[in-house]
């Protein structure tokens, strides 16, 4: 019951004392994978860009250092109220702007037209949606062919929070996400092993298909 609300709660954070614990790990454990995975997208100056299950912003800070061209553009969606707000407050500037948008809803239901984003990127996130098909079938249609989408996940992190416990009921292995890729659009799907000062981790690699 326990690690079953502890799950929970890092799916989806509230405003509460355990959404506040999850956002400070969130914000010091995960961060330095959240900037690799931003940098591992090859964000261009004038790119569309999109980060599902954006947390508290980390990922999308480091996402619009790139855009500097006047087209370039970054969107983000979570379905945490709690992680939207606080987002919104570290990224209130662009917003204002018009350089960032940011949404309160599911990776199932983007509020974008088809084929407008040239890369996607996302961290520790897919274990959390309701359906994995659903999800990256509507990843593929709001990206431009040839779009690039990069997942980084620790599988050996969540093999052993699995083994305790955790992620009870959830999709995490990595195998089953990139069938699901596969089978909704995407292309040249591969895994890679990284390592950044000492970090190491996972990241997984998807083509739009044309």
């Amino acid at each position: 019951m326990l690690f079953d609300k502890v799950t929970e709660k890092f799916g989806h954070p509230t405003l509460s004392l355990t959404g506040w614990l999850v956002k400070k790990i969130l914000e010091n454990v995960h961060k330095a994978q959240e900037i690799n995975t931003a940098k591992l997208a090859q964000i261009q100056s004038n790119s569309t860009v999109l980060e599902v299950g954006f947390g508290p912003g980390l990922g999308l800070q480091e996402a619009v250092r790139y855009l500097t061209d006047s087209k370039g553009k970054l969107y983000g969606i979570d379905y945490s109220e709690y992680m939207h707000k606080v987002a919104s407050k570290r990224l209130q500037e662009q917003i204002t702007s018009g350089k960032a948008q940011l949404f309160l809803g599911s990776v199932e239901k983007i509020p974008l037209p088809d084929s407008i984003v040239d890369r996607v990127f996302h961290c520790n996130c897919f274990h959390y949606w309701p359906d994995l098909k659903k999800g990256s079938a509507e990843l593929h249609r709001v990206m431009k062919p040839e779009g690039l989408m990069v997942t980084t996940l620790r599988v050996n992190a969540i093999k052993k929070a699995v083994s305790i416990g955790l992620l009870r009921g959830k999709i995490w292995q990595p195998e089953i996400y990139m069938d699901a890729l596969q089978a909704t659009g995407f292309k040249d799907l591969h895994m890679k092993e990284m390592e950044d000062r000492g970090l190491k981790f996972n990241a997984i690699f998807a083509t739009a298909s044309k």
